[in-house]
């Protein structure tokens, strides 16, 4: 059993673990540093973060030796379980920070949209693969009330930030299907019209304010615009070597809120400098060409979609939250890849690369 273990090692992607791992410890060390000096000292969120990386790995390795196309066969099955999880968190979950998009069990939380992530993925890379010529306006339209009913029902929540990475998903699956162009400017039309209608039908007032305050963070600085304001100053104050681990006034001093999480960028910056921020951005790219790398190899429509969407996914949640720590995108709330805390985030993210690597193996990469 152990040989036939070792003898399958050769199929992984060991570039793409490595690039992985080492954004997973830049984290989880940053993490440390912020808990070491909060006073009292905190090392609750390290704790937590290392514990469910170690989950994590596990789940991801578990993934690895199963067969990907289970997401396919079941592709409907998790659509409904993704729903259904996503519609009981609104009954039954806890609400943090104004979203009730939680489900507490002691000293851990489980967030039901990051598993719906991955079953919202499957059923439309099953959809569009079986769909291939969106030419059809009854395909179009059921992909987007397919997407819709997710996107709805986490703008309940509401979690604009997840809401965004539904929409570029089905977005981009409509992107690479064969969509004809004047289809595609009418629904880009009708979007930026649902977009209008949006700021005053479902936002929020708060959500608003974020916007608001990302066209103009100094328009009010002390209350919508402080994040912004104290991100850009963490990044600029890092400069190019970064002020020492544990020693950035901004983070330090609590200047910055949501270090470890949404803003754990802009501590990176500020503690590491040019060189650490930049070392994070480019360990993100190797992995994204990694990923498109497997894509080109890809020996079918399901698969092809499915690497595409965990690549979109990633990209865009990668692009957002760094865009926000530097003022280039409004604040969402979304954390970054492997390195936020946040342990249901963590854990999917790490399943996502598990599913990579089983592609990877079965479509015999070396």
């Amino acid at each position: 059993m152990l040989k036939k273990i070792l003898s399958t090692l050769k199929y992984y992607d060991w570039w793409l673990l490595a690039f992985c791992f080492i954004l997973l410890t830049i984290g989880i060390i940053i993490i440390y540093s912020i808990g070491i000096n909060t006073n009292p000292t905190d090392l609750s969120r390290f704790y937590k973060q290392v514990i469910f990386a170690i989950i994590g790995i596990v789940i991801m390795i578990c993934i690895s030796y199963m067969d990907y196309r289970i997401l396919n066969n079941y592709a409907t099955i998790f659509y409904l379980g993704g729903g259904l999880l996503l519609l009981a968190v609104l009954f039954f979950g806890s609400t943090i920070r104004g979203t009730t998009g939680w489900f507490i069990f002691g000293f851990f939380s489980f967030q039901p949209v990051e598993v719906a992530k991955i079953c919202l993925l499957a059923f439309l890379a099953r959809f569009f693969s079986i769909n291939f010529s969106m030419d059809k306006v009854q395909n179009i339209l059921l992909s987007a009330l397919f997407a819709g009913i997710f996107i709805l029902l986490v703008l309940k929540q509401p979690d604009l930030g997840s809401a965004l990475i539904f929409v570029s998903l089905w977005v981009g699956f409509l992107l690479l299907s064969r969509i004809k162009k004047s289809q595609l400017f009418i629904i880009f039309a009708l979007m930026i019209i649902v977009a209008v209608s949006s700021w005053f039908l479902v936002l929020k007032d708060y959500q608003k304010e974020r916007i608001v305050s990302f066209v103009n963070p100094a328009s009010d600085s002390l209350k919508t615009g402080y994040n912004v304001m104290q991100a850009k100053i963490s990044v600029g104050s890092g400069k190019i070597i970064g002020r020492g681990l544990g020693l950035g006034s901004q983070s330090q001093l609590n200047f910055l809120p949501e270090q470890d999480a949404d803003f754990i960028f802009a501590v990176i910056a500020e503690e590491l400098g040019l060189i650490g921020s930049g070392l994070v951005i480019i360990l993100f790219g190797l992995i994204f060409y990694r990923i498109w790398r497997l894509l080109k190899h890809a020996q079918d429509d399901f698969t092809q979609y499915l690497v595409s969407g965990i690549l979109i996914m990633l990209f865009t949640q990668t692009t957002i939250n760094i865009g926000m720590n530097i003022g280039l995108m409004p604040v969402t709330g979304l954390p970054l890849p492997w390195i936020s805390a946040g342990g249901t985030s963590l854990v999917i993210n790490l399943a996502l690369i598990g599913i990579l690597q089983s592609i990877y193996k079965r479509q015999n990469l070396t």
